[in-house]
């Protein structure tokens, strides 16, 4: 059976009038929980039911891989590294990387998510003292771009941290472009083109460089950081290292995945606060009682579960990601439906997580959604902000534990104030973006 369908003239001319997040919600309303849009060639069949990302992405995973779907972002901003790879490949670096990334492998990179927060505590007295206006989301990008390069690099000057986050924001910003467009060939010297082809030579030549410097000292002397851990890191059937190439790749991957979706959450976080006052009344709480005014220790983090709610809550409401495709390789039957080979299904964080058949009031900002004995009641697959099953965002547990530690760091001191007239427009852009930006007062406690 077909899924209810709409032709390529009707979207475009949805997406040009409503944008595409709430022309794809008012379609899902209209259609149902499965449809499917054509354009041109290409079939991109939507599908919001948690059974459905459950059907793609664990059960019948071995129909759907990251094809078409992911050729801009495998050839312009992470090579083979683990977001986009496929096949043999996949497996063999995911299994080389996941120890690195479990909860108590990030732990490793705790106490420099404490001291870089501490950092922002710094500069935030002196903003509070000011009592200037300042974009948020810049306030986390940085913040998360320095913990990343960080942990990955050793990086601790702001020249060089800064140099390589403007660039691989360039890079991230040139994809989503030509993922939303019809876009003019590499060639062409347009300067949209010569942006990102800067942007790219910058971020590989400095890798490379790092890894050949690295390469060139003695083992023993090499800073305990992610590069290292790659570079030693030996495949467990070839007991071959990582390539260059590779190297570099996952590096690029590292840092896209681990800086862009914590920025987000985090500027999605102080939205959400500054929105719902008596959230944050509560945050307060928790915070004073279990902190007195210190920074956290990872230890007090079990003692400050609403505060990791509040993460959790925005990320369901606001996911970084708010679509993501899985490409069909042989035929297949969704919800009912049929899938041809080819065909890119696109699951969204975004409307599963506000699916009325499995939350209550869902476009509200409820951190309690997120006790232990609410949470023990969903559907599998209601809530995957990191995507579900094998492919699940391998930084998932870095993202959460930084955003944890940030959020407890800075909402101890710090109440962040929108204008009295302000309305977020929500927007995608390749990533949950707010069109019109987070402008907020920071204010002392």
């Amino acid at each position: 059976m077909q899924a209810p369908s709409i032709g390529v003239v009707r979207f475009m001319r949805g997406v040009r009038a409503r944008g595409f997040l709430d022309f794809i919600g008012e379609l899902w309303g209209e259609l149902g929980d499965v449809f499917q849009v054509r354009v041109g060639p290409k079939t991109l069949l939507f599908a919001m039911h948690p059974d459905a990302v459950e059907h793609v992405s664990v059960t019948q995973r071995q129909r759907y891989e990251k094809q078409a779907s992911y050729e801009a972002v495998r050839q312009y901003l992470t090579g083979q590294g683990l977001v986009a790879s496929n096949g043999e490949l996949w497996r063999r670096q995911r299994k080389l990387l996941a120890p690195f990334f479990t909860p108590k492998g990030i732990q490793a990179y705790a106490e420099l998510m404490i001291r870089d927060g501490a950092r922002v505590l710094e500069r935030w007295q002196q903003l509070s003292k000011d009592g200037k206006e300042v974009e948020i989301a810049e306030e986390m990008a940085a913040v998360t771009a320095s913990i990343i390069l960080k942990a990955m690099f050793s990086s601790e000057t702001m020249e060089s941290i800064e140099q390589m986050k403007s660039a691989v924001e360039t890079m991230v910003a040139f994809v989503s472009a030509r993922l939303t467009s019809f876009p003019l060939p590499l060639w062409v010297p347009t300067a949209g083109n010569r942006k990102y082809v800067a942007a790219r030579d910058l971020v590989h030549s400095a890798i490379s460089a790092l890894i050949a410097k690295r390469r060139a000292a003695p083992e023993a002397g090499w800073p305990d950081d992610l590069l290292s851990r790659l570079m030693r890191a030996k495949d467990e059937e070839t007991g071959q290292p990582m390539s260059e190439i590779l190297l570099r790749d996952e590096s690029i991957t590292a840092f896209f995945a681990g800086h862009e979706t914590t920025a987000r959450t985090m500027t999605f976080a102080w939205y959400a606060l500054a929105a719902n006052p008596q959230v944050t009344a509560r945050l307060h709480e928790e915070l004073d009682r279990v902190l007195g005014g210190q920074l956290p220790t990872v230890e007090q983090l079990r003692s400050l579960p609403y505060t990791l709610q509040v993460v959790k809550e925005t990320l369901r409401l606001y996911p970084a990601a708010p679509f993501y495709a899985r490409d069909a390789v042989s035929a297949d039957t969704l919800q009912g439906f049929d899938v041809k080979p080819g065909t890119a299904v696109m699951l969204s964080p975004y409307y599963t997580h506000r699916h009325p058949k499995f939350w209550t009031d869902p476009g509200v900002f409820d951190p309690e959604r997120w006790t232990r004995e609410r949470e023990a009641t969903l559907h599998g697959h209601q809530y995957h902000p990191f995507a579900a099953g094998p492919r699940i965002c391998i930084g998932n547990n870095f993202s959460v534990l930084e955003s944890h530690l940030l959020l407890a760091i800075l909402a101890s001191k710090f109440t962040p104030r929108l204008r009295a007239d302000y309305q977020p427009r929500w927007e995608m852009q390749g990533v949950l973006s707010l069109a019109n930006g987070l402008p907020m007062t920071i204010a002392a406690r």
